[in-house]
């Protein structure tokens, strides 16, 4: 059979050599020649991300909103600077739209407790994409449990897109809540999630959207989107771990309940009862993750410095070498579209395990994830336990790819002795 030809793009603006110099994992001593291909999972950070995560501790540690003295009022500009930077990122009609959380999961989950347990009833039905990442799901599956209300699937086909008629007839007057995916985790495909929303309003539902996958790479505007709730983290976008954000329009966040309390979500407290602060403060109880808000906001800046064009450009064109390179190696299964996916490659080799394969590649310096990635619907799809999966960013090259698919040859090889 002949392999189809993938459009591969023309070099982009991004200098590798000169942006792997502000990443610091890269220039230590036990990383030299790391070829990491996990950043679906996490990415790695440069320094400005680094240095201003570290500057809060070492110059302004304080806590935001609860001091009038100079470090405190220091901290609580930065934090709220921080929540500027995300709501004009994303294209959000206001700040007080964005909620900072400790990442997706937990976003999921707010929304489960704070809007869904209010508004889903027995009889109801709840729809899913069979992509989903299991923070997108697992929270469904509870509110369903608890409620009495219908979970439904929207399938994919086998270039990992949704199918789209198939999701139109599962839509009703009873549909509450859709849950999709912008980007697969797994098969890395782009979800046209727009049209996805306009479907789902027409029948009164509203639409929860993960972009965890998707923001790292290309623009987002949620506003143009029309999601109802859209949900990341920030450290698979350089930010720091234990930061995410729930972007919901303000109308759901005012009549959504908290999910923790204590302080700094309070207005007032007497002995039997208390109100809530404004949103989206509400839903920030307790101390924050104030140098990972910090560290954020500057992981938006650099992201913005390099341009969202350049580095969508960039891992279209890597992406489509890896799959061109890939295609050519007997014996080797890429699951989802060879042509039409963002920068993550899901892939087996035959009689190879992925946690086998995982281990050689290792050994070779190069990192890849092996398992079910959080997404056992798409194994059961599959019919797999477990994959291998290869994702790519800006800090990412060509020569990394050759090496990759040079290992991958010896992979084969090696594991040819013994089945």
């Amino acid at each position: 059979m002949a392999i189809p030809k993938v459009f591969v793009p023309e070099a982009e603006n991004i200098n590798i050599e000169d942006v792997r110099k502000q990443f610091p994992v890269f220039s230590q001593p036990e990383n030299q020649g790391l070829i990491y291909f996990d950043s679906a999972a996490t990415s790695q950070r440069p320094q400005m991300v680094l240095d201003a995560w570290n500057k809060f501790n070492t110059h302004y540690n304080a806590n935001a909103h609860r001091g009038a003295y100079r470090m405190a009022e220091l901290a609580t500009l930065e934090y709220e600077k921080a929540r500027s930077k995300v709501s004009d990122f994303i294209g959000a009609s206001s700040e007080e739209e964005i909620v900072f959380l400790r990442g997706a999961t937990e976003a999921f989950n707010l929304i489960a407790y704070g809007w869904a347990l209010k508004h889903v009833g027995k009889g109801d039905e709840i729809v899913v994409s069979e992509l989903e990442h299991h923070s997108n799901l697992i929270p469904w599956q509870m509110v369903a449990q608890k409620t009495g209300a219908e979970l439904k699937f929207i399938p994919f086909n086998g270039d990992g897109q949704l199918i789209f008629t198939d999701y139109e007839k599962l839509l009703s007057n009873k549909t509450r809540l859709v849950a999709i995916t912008q980007m697969s985790n797994v098969m890395g495909s782009p979800i046209p999630v727009t049209k996805f929303i306009k479907a789902a309003h027409n029948v009164g539902a509203v639409v929860v959207v993960d972009g965890s996958q998707s923001i790292p790479h290309f623009s987002i505007n949620v506003s143009e989107m029309d999601a109802d709730f859209f949900a990341f983290s920030g450290h698979k976008m350089l930010g720091p771990m234990g930061t995410g954000v729930l972007y919901a329009k303000q109308k759901h966040l005012e009549d959504m309940d908290p999910m923790m309390f204590g302080g700094s979500m309070i207005e007032d407290v007497d002995y039997l009862k208390s109100t809530w602060n404004q949103v989206p403060w509400k839903f920030e109880a307790g101390t924050q993750n104030i140098p990972g808000v910090i560290g954020l906001g500057a992981a938006i800046d650099y992201l913005n410095t390099l341009g969202l064009k350049n580095i969508k450009q960039h891992d279209k064109s890597l992406t489509a070498y890896a799959l061109e390179q890939m295609q050519l190696i007997k014996g080797l299964q890429i699951y989802g579209s060879i042509v039409e996916r963002g920068p993550v490659i899901a892939f087996g080799l035959d009689n190879v395990h992925p946690h086998d394969l995982s281990t050689f590649l290792d050994n070779k310096n190069i990192a890849v994830r092996s398992g079910h990635h959080c997404a056992k619907l798409i194994m059961k799809r599959l019919a797999v336990n477990a994959t291998a999966r290869a994702s790519f960013y800006l800090y990412n090259s060509k020569n990394e790819i050759d090496a990759f698919i040079k290992a991958l040859d010896q992979a084969k090889e090696y594991f040819s002795k013994w089945n």
